[in-house]
């Protein structure tokens, strides 16, 4: 969306030549809503012209905020609310934040001659008030390269989303984080030992049934029912961070940060050993827990021993509680140094105690990949789920696949 420059607003009564006054510009919208219908009172203007004093919006669209949350009480003020801001901002329609180019309603529009004197002060907040018509057609062509650039950053956004880690520039890792942030991470549920009342439940609560038959002259007519509370599963993940995954460490790394935040899984890396960083990802900054989690793994980028991390995990922290009836992600290429039998032997552990488990190998994406590599070949047979993790719409697969239980 275009920037306006409203800096100026946040000056009371400031310099006409920075500016609109910030009293006329609150006068001025209020008046217009007032002329609408909307029951503007000196009271909810004041709010609105210390709210943009306060905040000093940047856009139209942190302006048209300000504006809804102190001047509209109703579901109706709020759409007319709508009309007003696209007459007095050129056309500027705004419906949950969205902007777009409408045309005005003939009832808010007046019609083709200008606009009311109110309308002219409110549109000084979107527009500097500058007479020389060259300036303006300047601010006009700033205005549409920036909008420009805003679509072609989100197009190259869009088409990362299919792209493999591994090609990825450095200056489209910048972008990681914000992609990565769009990616939600659900829990699947499972019946719980508790009930709770539901109309659809399949079990009578006896108790609240005979409760309510007081109503009723002893006479049990309504049956309460009830049903089981459902309960999240816990998700552990394990993610490979050896040389030969350093290409997708930092993704799955995001990955493991938004499911500690959203979901309280629990989230493990390897190399050479094992290494938890549950704790350390619950850093509500994604950068900061990142730097700090790879600190913490002093192996980062060194050899793989996922059947040591594997039985290290099953010793002290699977078979204790963790791992059961949990599900179970681990992010590898399978590439073992050592024996891969005792990778076959962990993952059989594992899955008798985890109610599913998934291995996500971003070289599965590779056309004409087979599972030939020691470690993957030997976990295979004991996994539930064999996904590619190599992109961002894969991820998106893998948790679906995680949601689904």
């Amino acid at each position: 969306m275009p920037e306006f420059a409203l800096s100026s607003v946040g000056r009371a009564g400031g310099d006409r030549g920075g500016g609109p006054d910030l009293a006329e510009v609150a006068a001025g919208i209020g008046q217009v809503l007032h002329g609408a219908g909307v029951a503007v009172t000196p009271e909810r203007t004041g709010r609105f012209a210390k709210a943009v004093a306060t905040g000093r919006p940047l856009t139209i669209d942190e302006l048209y905020w300000m504006a809804r949350v102190t001047l509209a009480a109703s579901r109706s003020d709020i759409e007319v609310l709508d009309r007003v801001f696209a007459m007095v901002f050129r056309g500027a329609a705004f419906r949950e934040g969205a902007f777009r180019e409408e045309v005005l309603p003939a009832e808010l529009s007046g019609g083709s001659g200008p606009p009311p004197p109110a309308v002219s002060a409110a549109r000084g907040v979107g527009a500097r008030a500058d007479p020389d018509e060259a300036q303006d057609h300047e601010d006009e062509a700033e205005h549409e390269i920036e909008h420009e650039i805003v679509l072609a950053a989100a197009s190259t956004a869009e088409s990362l989303r299919t792209k493999d880690f591994a090609a990825w520039t450095p200056d489209e890792r910048a972008l990681l984080r914000e992609l990565m942030a769009r990616l939600a991470v659900r829990a699947p549920t499972r019946p719980g030992r508790r009930h709770e009342p539901s109309a659809a439940g399949r079990r009578m609560d006896l108790r609240a049934t005979l409760r309510r038959a007081h109503r009723t002259g002893g006479d049990p007519v309504v049956h309460v029912l009830r049903t089981r509370k459902e309960r999240r599963r816990r998700i552990v993940l394990l993610a490979d961070v050896s040389g030969s995954m350093e290409s997708y460490s930092r993704a799955y790394l995001h990955l493991l940060h938004g499911a500690v935040r959203a979901t309280r899984a629990e989230a493990f890396v390897f190399a050479t050993r094992l290494t938890r960083l549950t704790r350390v990802l619950q850093s509500t900054d994604p950068d900061e827990a990142l730097r700090r989690a790879a600190t913490a793994a002093p192996d980062w980028s060194g050899g793989t021993r996922i059947g040591e991390a594997l039985r290290r995990f099953n010793d002290e922290h699977g078979r204790r509680g963790l791992a059961r009836g949990a599900v179970v992600v681990i992010v590898s290429d399978g590439w073992e140094r050592e024996s891969p039998a005792l990778v076959g032997e962990q993952m059989e552990r594992l899955g008798r105690l985890a109610h599913r488990v998934i291995w996500v190998n971003p070289r599965a994406a590779t056309e004409g990949y087979e599972p030939l590599a020691g470690g993957m070949a030997a976990a295979l047979p004991h996994v539930d789920d064999f996904v590619s993790g190599h992109s961002v719409e894969a991820l998106e697969a893998l948790l679906k696949v995680i949601g689904t239980g």
